[in-house]
């Protein structure tokens, strides 16, 4: 290779600064043809890769927002007993034990949100003044889970429940009446747990009703959940 180089130098003058520019840029193969050089090492003789720096790509990801919807008033068979100005509002803690209701229920896989479901919500949520009161009087969640499915069944294995499984009858009443006792009260403030526990207490033919009276829950504990119904700590989702 380098006396085929060598020859080819001598094939043009030694003065010509062309040819020293095209040898200094070129390198000679085998077939006579000239290839750009790259740059060397001078202890080793070998070749260097040299790579030009590429423009780094930065990878920003898009972060979306996620909007939490909640709701401020629970589904309710008579829209026109008030003005909606009127109206009481909802708990913080009785929105998220209508919330858990629903979660129960669907996770039961029954077709439907029930007075047992509601009593279930208000123990998942737990920090009530209803769900501290059923504790206290030995009604916890498992129980009333296990005798939910004790007094109405297992569903079907292969059936799922909608995302927002619709109240049943008598659940749908329990609502109704914590709003009604909470008009006809005419004091200020939110609908709280003990509403809807009350309410479903009310439903005497109704899964949740028998559930809690087979735990021991009684007229009498009613009336003393009653007297302080309304004193639940307010928490309110802004």
């Amino acid at each position: 290779m380098a006396a085929q180089c060598l020859c080819s130098a001598s094939a043009v003058p030694s003065n010509s600064r062309a040819f020293v520019r095209n040898f200094a840029g070129s390198s000679c193969s085998l077939d006579g043809s000239r290839k750009p050089l790259v740059p060397g090492s001078s202890f080793r003789g070998a070749k260097l890769a040299v790579e030009r720096p590429r423009p780094e790509r930065s990878f920003v990801r898009k972060r979306h927002s996620t909007v939490a919807t909640v709701l401020f008033s629970l589904p309710t068979a008579n829209q026109e007993r008030a003005s909606p100005e009127k109206l009481p509002k909802w708990s913080a803690r009785a929105i998220k034990s209508f919330a858990m209701a629903e979660l129960e229920a669907r996770k039961l896989k029954y077709p439907n949100t029930g007075t047992e479901a509601l009593v279930m919500g208000i123990l998942v949520e737990g920090t009530s003044l209803a769900a501290k009161f059923l504790r206290a009087n030995g009604i916890t969640l498992f129980k009333v889970r296990e005798e939910t499915v004790n007094l109405l069944g297992k569903s079907d294995m292969y059936f799922f429940s909608p995302e927002h499984p619709p109240l049943t009858e008598p659940a749908q009443r329990a609502l109704d009446w914590a709003i009604d006792t909470k008009l006809k009260s005419g004091e200020d403030g939110e609908i709280t747990p003990s509403h809807i526990l009350l309410g479903v207490w009310s439903e005497k033919e109704s899964a949740g009703h028998k559930i809690l009276e087979s735990m021991g829950f009684t007229d009498e504990k009613a009336e003393e959940l009653a007297k302080s119904m309304d004193k639940d700590v307010k928490l309110s989702y802004k």
